[in-house]
């Protein structure tokens, strides 16, 4: 069994990096070094099977887009397999293990591509840049609702939420582990998110309906700082256009998850257990969005324009990122080598 989600995400701030949480209970880190994200990507999906059937595995989607992993983790060996680029900051106790050791064919200086690597930072920063702007006018947008919003009103809203949730629950004398991730992000690929596999096994599901600035991200705060409170770990899951906001709160001890469900993430109940709270309907001055019906629909199509030119820039990213990717070839055997050594000699 495993779960899936990811660590770091293409922002209206730039490069997002959430992994250092995700492993800093963990006894032994090793960190993959080598150009190529595909056979980084190669040696830790056979490494990851490794294990399969006797331990559960967290497996890191990459942002880069969908062909690439940034790591594993299996929490039940204390162990995590992690791209060098993704752990760029220390991280203490860290077996680093250099793929080209193993390598015959190394491409030489001169054939490298740097045109190719040069484009594909430019096409990325461009993303970035289209994304920020997409978020001052998406601030806008917020501004509109929050005009309208009953504030006393949401935050009785999540008192009761609250009140509900943690009644008759033992509070636990423990501090809480809080785990920061995405759930999904803006890839080369398009926006994605993993949503479907995070909710699949869970008895509780929330769906928080609503608008910008209608306070889906400060609800679900309050919740998750109450289970925190409580003794309870909690996986707080963070907004891929921005990052300071709460998208999804998931405390496994309750079999329960709250998350924004709205565009481009929106989905519905399907099955016992799965309920709608909607912060516009309670919330927000009725007849707002018939109101301002001109001024939304400008900035949300302003806003979705610029996000679509960040996700071209980063298509265009993605085919230099191939390119790149083409220099480096390695055989059946060469991954081989690198398996068996890895898991014989570096991993406890």
């Amino acid at each position: 069994m495993s779960s899936s989600y990811y660590v770091t995400g293409n922002t209206a701030e730039g490069l997002v990096n959430f992994l250092p949480t995700n492993i800093e209970d963990l006894d032994q880190v090793i960190i993959l070094k080598h150009p190529s994200n595909s056979l980084k990507t190669t040696i830790m999906k056979q490494l990851l099977a490794k294990f399969e059937g006797e331990y559960e595995s967290e497996v890191l989607y990459s942002s880069l887009g969908n062909k690439y992993l940034e790591g594993f983790i299996i929490r039940g060996k204390s162990l995590a397999v992690i791209d060098d680029t993704v752990a760029s900051q220390k991280v203490n106790g860290a077996i680093e293990v250099d793929l080209n050791l193993f390598l015959e064919k190394k491409p030489s200086p001169e054939r490298v591509d740097h045109e190719a690597e040069e484009q594909f930072i430019y096409h990325t920063d461009k993303a970035y840049e289209n994304f920020a702007i997409g978020l001052e006018v998406h601030d806008d947008l917020e501004g509109i609702y929050i005009n309208e919003m009953d504030f006393d009103k949401a935050d009785q809203l999540a008192d009761n939420f609250v009140d509900d949730l943690l009644e008759g629950v033992e509070k636990k004398n423990r501090t809480p582990q809080v785990y920061h991730r995405l759930f999904g992000t803006n890839t080369a690929d398009g926006v994605v998110n993993c949503v479907p596999e995070i909710l699949q096994d869970l008895s509780t599901v929330y769906f928080v309906k609503g608008r910008a600035g209608t306070g889906k991200s400060t609800f679900m705060k309050h919740i998750s700082q109450a289970c925190q409170q409580h003794g309870f770990d909690v996986e707080l899951y963070y907004c891929s256009f921005d990052p300071n906001s709460i998208d999804m709160v998931l405390v496994r001890d309750l079999d329960f998850c709250i998350f924004d469900s709205t565009d481009p993430h929106e989905f519905f109940p399907t099955r016992d257990g799965e309920k709608i709270i909607d912060l516009y309907e309670r919330c927000v001055t009725s007849g707002t969005d018939e109101k301002f019906a001109t001024e939304i629909n400008h900035l949300n199509n302003t806003y979705k324009s610029y996000m679509k030119q960040g996700i071209h820039h980063l298509k265009e990213a993605g085919a230099y990122l191939e390119k790149t990717e083409r220099q480096y070839t390695f055989t059946e055997e060469d991954t081989q080598n690198m398996v068996d050594f890895i898991w014989r000699d570096v991993i406890q």
